[in-house]
């Protein structure tokens, strides 16, 4: 089986020691906990002893209000469910009712109250109300009591952000159809608005502001609904301006690699991390992540972004890099099991796909496919490796399937519809690898159902 594998080389953009996971931009991300995708669409992200959670909206059941949940993670890149911090009311026509739309909540901290405020946009489902929703937590992934909403200032505010400075200032970034984008200084408490600071008569959606060294650094798009476009930014080195003239960071049509900014999350001194949401307009739930590595350039206030299949960020030194290179292994080129069996495929590497995979869940007959994986590592324990599994799902609903390796415990992973791609899938799966060769089993989850067809595994070096 293994002179089937291919070796693709990519290079390696920052000198620092590889991280063995990965984050695989693009590809469904399962919960820990959950086995389901992670649903924090539109996020804001909060780090606290080394602990970062990921707040986000429900998009499982489309457009309209369902919660907003909170993830933990220590790494960036395992994610477990903590909470819905916010959920539906039975109240009809309240703010958090049915029928609503609450959107992009963002958490900052007050270190004199010690209380957690979260920011929403919140509004009717013709978007008429265009008003920020405002709630209050004890601790960052509890529950939150909702407060109340309004526009700020009287002004329309549509998608909005939130910046904490270093001096414990805080702002909001708010959208205005009518007028542009502003940044309003919130009150003391975090609770309420107090003054503009800066305001563009130019509309750049979904803002998100960071700092780094003395530059400030507000990243937005433009308005086109679902449909991703070239994302902009502007710096300056007061929050009062003046700012320069908004450009593109991503590569011209590209339309930011297929994303729209949610948040930039600072990484070390000097460096970032952008995190947009790939939108599916016609299947929210099915919406996945774009986190890419942010370069930054202090000396002269630039941003540029790049895209990489995986990367792994090194959270204590502050740093990330691409991987060196990865082993692909072909899906019809595993053992069969089962009533698995080799299927055309035409959006598949090779046109061919290992299908059938699960069934009946009865343990007999259900299909599976096992492929002997290389692993090389310095390292005589095991290492935990982020596998990319390429596949195809044409259900509107999610697929399923259970991961082992060298015969160990599995892991049911989640698989996305893949309706709305040209092209296969992916989803990440964390294992443990061990030095040689690894045996790397995906079949059916107990209860049964079909999983996802396999295209590709592909192992990083």
């Amino acid at each position: 089986m293994h002179r089937h594998f291919k070796i693709l080389y990519f290079a390696l953009v920052a000198k620092c020691a590889r991280a063995a996971l990965d984050i695989i931009p693009g590809a469904t991300w399962t919960a820990t906990n959950t086995v389901q995708h992670i649903q924090a669409h539109g996020a804001g992200l909060i780090e606290e002893d080394g602990t970062y959670y990921m707040i986000g909206e429900e998009k499982t059941d489309g457009t309209l209000f369902q919660a907003v949940n909170c993830y933990s993670s220590t790494n960036l890149i395992e994610w477990t469910f903590v909470n819905q911090l916010l959920t539906v009311t039975e109240e009809e026509g309240a703010d958090l009712g049915p029928n609503r739309i609450v959107e992009r909540p963002k958490i900052i901290k007050n270190d004199n109250t010690g209380q957690y405020v979260m920011w929403m946009h919140i509004d009717s489902t013709d978007y008429a109300d265009a008003r920020v929703g405002v709630a209050t937590g004890d601790s960052v992934c509890g529950d939150y009591v909702y407060r109340e909403s309004f526009r700020p200032l009287g002004f329309q505010s549509r998608d909005i952000g939130l910046f904490k400075d270093g001096d414990g200032s805080a702002y909001l970034l708010s959208e205005d159809r009518a007028y542009g984008t502003r940044i309003i200084r919130l009150t003391d408490d975090y609770l309420d608005v107090a003054n503009v600071t800066f305001g563009w008569e130019y509309f750049a959606e979904s803002p998100a502001l960071i700092k780094r060294g003395e530059t400030y650094f507000i990243f937005g798009s433009h308005l086109t609904g679902w449909s991703p476009n070239d994302n902009i930014y502007s710096t300056a080195t007061s929050l009062s301006g003046p700012w320069t003239n908004w450009t593109e960071f991503a590569p011209v049509g590209s339309n930011t690699f297929s994303s729209q900014v949610n948040y930039v999350l600072p990484l070390g001194a000097d460096k970032a991390i952008y995190m947009g949401d790939r939108w599916v307009s016609s299947n929210l739930g099915a919406s996945t992540y774009i986190w890419l590595p942010l370069q930054i350039d202090g000396t002269t206030a630039t941003a540029s972004l790049a895209w990489y299949d995986s990367w792994s960020v090194d959270l204590a030194s502050g740093t990330w890099s691409a991987e060196e290179g990865e082993t692909v292994y072909e899906g019809e080129d595993g053992a069969l099991s089962g009533g698995a069996r080799l299927i055309d495929c035409s959006r598949c590497s090779g046109s061919t796909a290992t299908g059938y995979i699960g069934g009946a869940g009865d343990g007999e007959n259900d299909g599976a496919v096992t492929l002997e994986v290389d692993y090389a590592t310095q390292s005589t324990d095991s290492t935990r490796v982020t596998l990319n599994i390429h596949y195809l799902n044409g259900d509107t609903d999610p697929r399923y399937a259970a991961v082992s390796v060298n015969d160990g415990e599995a892991q049911t992973i989640a698989f996305l519809s893949t309706n709305q791609l040209s092209g296969s899938g992916s989803s990440a799966v964390h294992v443990d690898l061990v030095q040689g060769v690894n045996t790397v089993q995906i079949s059916g989850v107990e209860g049964g159902g079909w999983g996802p067809d396999v295209d590709q595994v592909v192992v990083p070096l």
